[in-house]
């Protein structure tokens, strides 16, 4: 745990570091003073809970470590917005864990879950924020070039998951991974990893896709560019293109990306960045 100084500097809380209750964690979900986080080490995969203090430390969730199967490797973990669902990608087993959280925190299990993904290694996630049962995940595995997809679910209100509409959607790139959907939820953008393009779609109001088509990530054709995050206010779509250590910037106008003639932005020499998050 990091504290945020009023200059943007960070140091680290008293105490701040905790074991994640497994090994090699990847993938942390926050609401309010709950947090999860995904461990997704080769047999030692779960998902482990805490609550976080006013001190800004962490204190384990007594009995709310989740067990998954040996080779799931957990690749994103996240809270609906309501803070009442929770949802896991499973890279390894091509699953989706979905979970109900209880007023103490504890998770648990949908009736079926985990339930099969629409494509091969579930990857990015993401919630729409307008409709907190809609649950939207890249497939970012799928066997040949051109092949990816974004699947659609409707969570109810036991955490099933079920198909929306023709799900799962046409991708036409290549390894979607990370999924970011605009503020006012219409828009869905997805950053083919292995094409370099970044896919846009629109949102149905029954949460429906329609792909809008492609914007290249102009550096080195964009091969290697994996997570993504909007600005505050929507206006700019930041990218991160781990490859050659920078960072892309694209102007939004509703589903349409449009990346700045500065851009991309260089990091540090040796930087090898694997997330991205604007404030």
């Amino acid at each position: 745990m990091l504290r945020i100084r009023f200059d943007g500097s960070l140091t680290l809380v008293p105490g701040g570091v905790v074991s994640s209750g497994g090994t090699l964690p990847d993938s942390v979900a926050v609401f309010g003073n709950l947090v999860y986080v995904a461990n997704s080490g080769n047999g030692d995969a779960n998902y482990t809970g805490f609550r976080l203090g006013f001190n800004g430390r962490l204190s384990p969730i007594p009995g709310s470590a989740v067990t998954l199967a040996a080779n799931a490797a957990p690749a994103d973990v996240l809270f609906n917005g309501t803070g009442t669902k929770l949802v896991g990608t499973e890279v390894g087993t091509s699953q989706i864990d979905s979970f109900t959280v209880g007023f103490d925190g504890r998770l648990t299990a949908a009736s079926g879950s985990p339930f099969p993904a629409q494509g091969l290694g579930p990857f990015g996630s993401e919630f729409r924020p307008t409709d907190p049962d809609q649950l939207f995940v890249s497939n970012a595995h799928n066997v040949g070039a051109d092949t990816g997809t974004i699947s659609a679910f409707a969570d109810s209100v036991n955490g099933t998951l079920t198909s929306i509409g023709a799900s799962p959607f046409a991708d036409q790139q290549t390894a979607p991974c990370w999924v970011e959907i605009t503020h006012d939820g219409q828009f869905l953008f997805t950053v083919n990893t292995g094409s370099g393009e970044i896919s846009s779609y629109q949102i149905a109001p029954g949460g429906e896709l329609t792909l809008l088509g492609s914007t290249p990530v102009a550096a080195t054709g964009g091969v290697g560019a994996v997570d993504a995050r909007l600005s505050p206010d929507g206006r700019f779509l930041y990218v991160d293109e781990s490859r050659i250590g920078k960072v892309g910037a694209f102007a939004v106008n509703g589903g349409s990306l449009t990346e700045l003639g500065t851009s991309p932005f260089p990091l540090p020499a040796g930087a090898t960045p694997a997330g991205i998050v604007a404030s």
